[in-house]
């Protein structure tokens, strides 16, 4: 395991990708396995813990926590492993219904305006979105970045992956990382949060990366804005290899 500062990422840009394969739709949002719920796995062995998130360890993982540099607050963990990335967040979310339809019409718009192109389709996780946003190669030709939204509404919480680099466009070099995601415990607590409110990272407990370390290296982010304009900070899990 591996902890890294996290670092603004000057984004490779390939020409024109086109996104190989569609994996196969469960047709519901982490039927298959999880993302989970702390009630259903309350043991942390194996798990590195991270307050709102529990992510599980793998052989080669390295784990990069952004942090607004103005409250010094963890508002994101990017997991990166064999080429490709995934983000996570995690969200209060209301008790009576889910938030990702809502949030899937907001990236939607989100990439429009930004000149780009968004495919909705069913995935490994129910309803998910493929983004592709236009951008230079270093050469200066038109070529494009690619991410992949999920999201899955769990009981009064939302968890938002994205995924970036080889698993953004290869179904077949997305399986780690759906793992990965499948993996996922979300810890929400008893307390009361309005909804979109994002749940509360920090630092493991066990490791000894002090806390400015980890602090992103770009301008503070609001968490709140994040999640209304998730392509905001699009060269860092935008990523393709």
């Amino acid at each position: 395991m591996v902890f890294g500062r996290l670092k603004k990422n000057r984004t490779p840009v390939t020409e024109d990708p086109e996104v190989d394969g569609q994996p196969d739709s469960s047709g519901d949002a982490g039927a298959a396995s999880g993302p989970f719920d702390v009630s259903e796995k309350e043991s942390a062995n194996g798990y590195i813990d991270l307050g709102a998130l529990r992510v599980p360890a793998a052989q080669g993982l390295q784990l990069r926590l952004e942090v607004e540099e103005r409250t010094k607050r963890v508002i994101a963990v990017t997991l990166d492993l064999g080429g490709s990335n995934l983000q996570l967040q995690a969200f209060a979310a209301p008790r009576s219904e889910g938030l990702w339809k809502e949030i899937r019409e907001q990236i939607s718009g989100s990439v429009g305006t930004q000149g780009g192109e968004v495919q909705e389709r069913d995935g490994a996780f129910g309803p998910e979105l493929v983004a592709k946003l236009p951008a230079q190669t270093p050469d200066g030709r038109t070529g494009h970045r690619v991410a992949r939204f999920v999201g899955v509404d769990g009981p009064r919480w939302f968890l938002r992956g994205v995924f970036g680099g080889a698993a953004a466009v290869n179904s077949d070099e997305a399986s780690p990382m759906e793992d990965l995601f499948r993996s996922v415990v979300v810890v929400r607590g008893d307390h009361p949060l309005p909804p979109r409110e994002l749940l509360q990272l920090r630092l493991p407990k066990d490791s000894n990366t002090p806390q400015e370390g980890a602090a992103a290296a770009g301008p503070a982010v609001n968490p709140a804005a994040n999640m209304d304009n998730p392509l905001k900070r699009g060269p860092e899990i935008t990523h393709i290899g």
